[in-house]
């Protein structure tokens, strides 16, 4: 049986302030950027996409169906194969397997989100929609890389605890700043040019894969794998990810599968009205960012140290199953900003109260998935588990406008907002039933917790 990667016991367990404390550490530092490097494009792809089509008039329902460009990121585990066991070209016999690639995307991404800056929505939503998923497939192939690095570079179980939570923190930060700080930016230089200080930005993960150390873990466990032009090479690659996935979990690993697909479904569901949302409650971009910036960050970090004192304190089950039931009701909290729609009391509750619950969340279902792996298919097996928990919501969020224009019909459009975020809630209750039957089934608590 293939060996696999230690569980994270203490996934998370260090919060952002025993992270900081270990920076000195290079493997630390390094993932603090990679982290950062991996969430810039997130939102420069997704929502933040939408408040600029917003802003220049698009319609919602165009908007919607223009964050399927995000789509990139559900369909990673069917290139991951290959990333797994090719050197990206020229990088990677430069940097090595995983570094190349990680430069590689990098690079990419910078050359998408210049191309979304310079065309624009005036050039049409085809040339503009083609660089967003040049941005995408590139940040999602960056992605696959950082993840399997993260995971194999980590020397145990302690070790890949403190890693994610690093991670977490960077992608946060950047999540931050493409949330947050790029609508000051964008309120005082457009648009334009707020994404091309972000392609520039990319520079921060292309310095941190120069300086990262190749891991030899994953190394040793392909050396006694047959070379990938084989059929048998070929094979392993492409289907030995998931047979030794089954092998290790048996039947139990549909449950899973299907718990992680609808875990964080009301989060992709409502995510791209959010921004288009506040532009039509009438809220300015520096309103939004100032709230995004001060109480948002903090309930993050905080959102990130309970996730990982949860799992330390409680184990990875029952922080699965708190995740579960924080995600719908801070969904469903936004429809409170319609009662009270310029009230900066209720607008800061409600933004804390959601980058708690999703960065609780996020801490549990990362280190969960990172548990599931096992060496010599780190960056597949990863792949296939991020792109099953993505791929649903990213395909229904693509509705997202066309539900909200037909809920207006006859009604507000603002109510018809509020309606829309309690059902993405309500879509939040199957999950926590999975959940909960996967931590039933299993004899101990989820992950050694």
């Amino acid at each position: 049986m293939t060996q696999s990667t230690p569980a994270p016991k203490s996934a998370g367990r260090r919060g952002a302030g025993a992270v900081l404390g270990a920076l000195r550490r290079p493997r630390v530092a390094v993932m603090l950027a990679l982290g950062f490097s991996s969430g810039l494009p997130f939102l420069l792809v997704g929502n933040t996409f939408g408040y600029w089509l917003r802003d220049e008039g698009v319609s919602l329902k165009a908007i919607g169906f223009l964050s399927w460009a995000g789509l990139a990121y559900s369909l990673k585990v069917f290139w991951a194969p290959l990333i797994d066991r090719l050197d990206a070209p020229l990088l990677g016999r430069w940097l090595g397997r995983r570094r190349g690639w990680m430069a590689a995307a990098q690079g990419l991404v910078a050359l998408g989100l210049a191309g979304m800056a310079l065309a624009g929505p005036g050039r049409g939503f085809a040339v503009l929609g083609s660089f967003a998923l040049v941005a995408a497939f590139a940040s999602a192939t960056q992605d696959i890389v950082i993840d399997a690095w993260r995971i194999e570079a980590a020397a145990n179980a302690d070790d890949l605890g403190l890693l994610s939570s690093a991670y977490q923190l960077g992608y946060r930060v950047a999540l931050l700043a493409t949330d947050a700080l790029i609508l000051f930016v964008a309120a005082r230089i457009g648009w334009a040019n707020s994404y091309l200080a972000a392609a520039a930005f990319m520079a921060v993960g292309l310095a941190a894969s120069l300086a990262a150390v190749e891991p030899e873990r994953a190394d040793a466990a392909l050396r006694g794998k047959a070379p990938l032009w084989t059929a048998r090479g070929l094979f392993d690659a492409l289907v030995g990810p998931f047979i030794a996935f089954f092998q290790a979990h048996g039947r139990l690993g549909v449950l899973m599968l299907s718990a992680v697909a609808l875990y964080r479904l009301p989060d992709f569901v409502m995510g791209p009205m959010a921004n288009p949302f506040y532009h039509d409650l009438g809220l300015s971009k520096d309103t939004v960012a100032l709230v995004r910036g001060s109480v948002g960050l903090v309930a993050a970090f905080a959102g990130i140290a309970a996730g990982g004192l949860s799992a330390a304190r409680f184990g990875l089950a029952p922080t699965l199953i708190a995740g579960a039931l924080l995600q719908p009701a801070a969904v469903a909290a936004f429809a409170l900003l319609t009662l009270a729609p310029h009230d900066p009391v209720v607008f800061a509750a409600v933004m804390a109260g959601d980058n708690f619950a999703m960065a609780f969340a996020g801490v549990a279902l990362v280190a969960y998935m990172s548990s599931l792996t096992e060496l010599g298919y780190t960056a597949t097996q990863y792949a296939l588990l991020s792109s099953t928990y993505a791929f649903l919501g990213k395909f229904l969020k693509g509705f997202s406008g066309m539900v909200v224009e037909q809920l207006g019909h006859g009604r507000p459009l603002i109510e018809a907002y509020a309606l829309f975020f309690i059902g993405s809630a309500l879509i939040g209750a199957p999950a926590l039933a999975l959940v909960a039957a996967l931590a039933a089934r299993l004899r101990r608590p989820i992950a050694g917790g």
